[in-house]
């Protein structure tokens, strides 16, 4: 697709966003033409339009610096205009070269002692990552098939949730819970970019995914070339996962679908099947195919797990999904969702945290205000489903740590939560309580 015909194309109407025209191009072009490849799609990414909402969308992710050790508050204290057209040019001359990153180790959320690498580029890296993101994003979001929910434009984690119960409560009695060992660490390079170059033909394009690809990793003093995976904790490290795991589900597009039904989000992915055999062959079919990506499956953290009457349940996106009977039809079984144990320790660490016994000198409503968004946020994710319970098991946590907390202040024994500090009092202090807050509508999940 030529430059020009896409210039013509893109015409702010009625005061539409530029981007989000030529986004919506380049979506349709693709959308109409399965069989189009793009050849001129590098230049969008230093258009001025392109390069402000890339730097908007880098500055509102925050982050740290990469080995440059330039944050993104330097970048405003020495101006943001000069700083997007040095960029411009460097990429419009061809002079961009991007810098390694910067490998940190993070702590994995309710795995105490376990951590996670992560790659942190520069902020002029991910400020190009951002723009190269907006501009190819909808060129495979034409081809992205539905079983897909993962970091893509109006799709959610509580879609992919709410397409599991649907497929579940269609005799979906079996499920193969699958994990994808070491996903952003090991897609092959040689792979990838041949998916890629099946929409792609821009020679600098292709040639900057690649440098982005092999750029290394420097830790320690040291920098080792990367001879797989994606830029992990980069903008466009999403988009390029993907791009990689479509094969996977294109393959239950075709032959694998008589297995069960995919749902897939990012590099977790779940099978709900009818049976035990049809849970297996998922298992073989998905071993099959990732391995054309350089990807494995984890046989210690996979599993086939039986929902037939509750018997078991699984974890998923930090719900724990299981079939319950139904109070009102008897000898009915449909699945339900809340949150899992990881989830629920996870929350009381930070609960924990908050109300530390160091605060004892400070302010109670200081105390509240710190605390509120943190439960607010975590309620917001997990109050669709069936989450009553859980919610309530947090509410009193939280009262019983704010009743200790109050205590240590007033120098008295025991929690005496349910005398002085009593729920009346917790209301007064504004704390946000959980209880009631529950929906139990559909995320309308996309057939």
């Amino acid at each position: 697709m030529s430059a020009s015909s896409l210039a013509s194309s893109v015409r702010p109407a009625g005061g539409r966003d530029r981007v989000r025209a030529l986004q919506r191009v380049l979506y349709r072009s693709a959308k109409q033409d399965p069989e189009r490849r793009f050849h001129a799609l590098f230049d969008k990414v230093a258009r001025s339009d392109v390069m402000w909402r890339a730097w908007d969308d880098v500055r509102a992710n925050k982050g740290a610096p990469g080995v440059d050790g330039v944050s993104i508050q330097d970048v405003e204290t020495a101006g943001v205009q000069p700083f997007l057209e040095d960029l411009a040019a460097e990429l419009k001359a061809g002079r961009y070269r991007p810098k390694p990153l910067r490998r940190v180790h993070i702590p994995k959320p309710g795995r105490p002692g376990q951590t996670r690498p992560l790659g942190i580029p520069t902020v002029t890296d991910r400020l190009v990552m951002a723009a190269a993101k907006i501009v190819l994003e909808p060129v495979f979001e034409a081809d992205f098939l539905a079983s897909s929910f993962g970091f893509r434009p109006k799709r959610s984690a509580h879609m992919a949730i709410e397409a599991i119960r649907v497929a579940a409560n269609r005799r979906g009695d079996w499920v193969l819970d699958a994990d994808i060992k070491a996903c952003f660490d090991e897609i092959d390079h040689e792979v990838l970019m041949a998916d890629i170059g099946r929409r792609v033909v821009d020679r600098q394009m292709l040639k900057l995914l690649r440098c982005w690809l092999r750029a290394g990793i420097f830790e320690g003093g040291v920098i080792t070339a990367s001879g797989a995976g994606t830029p992990q904790g980069s903008p466009i490290s999403p988009l390029l996962a993907n791009i990689a795991l479509h094969r996977l589900d294109q393959a239950w597009q075709g032959d694998a679908r008589r297995a069960g039904t995919l749902i897939r989000y990012a590099d977790d992915f779940v099978v709900v099947c009818r049976t035990a055999e049809q849970a297996t062959d998922a298992w073989q079919w998905a071993r099959t195919v990732l391995a054309e990506t350089g990807l494995r499956v984890s046989p210690e953290k996979t599993r086939i797990v039986e929902l037939t009457k509750g018997k078991q349940g699984f974890d998923f996106l930090g719900f724990h999904l299981r079939k319950v009977e139904s109070w009102k039809w008897r000898g009915r079984w449909y699945l339900q969702r809340w949150p899992s144990s990881r989830a629920m320790k996870s929350v009381r660490a930070k609960i924990r945290q908050l109300t530390d016994r160091r605060y004892a000198g400070t302010e109670l409503e200081i105390v509240v205000e710190r605390l509120n968004p943190v439960i607010r946020g975590w309620g917001n994710y997990f109050r669709s489903g069936n989450s009553a319970r859980k919610f309530s098991q947090i509410d009193s946590y939280v009262h019983e740590r704010l009743a200790i907390l109050a205590s240590n202040k007033h120098k008295r024994s025991g929690r005496n939560w349910g005398t002085r500090f009593n729920s009346e009092w917790l209301a007064r202090l504004g704390v946000y309580t959980l209880t009631g807050t529950v929906r139990y509508g559909t995320a309308h999940a996309p057939r």
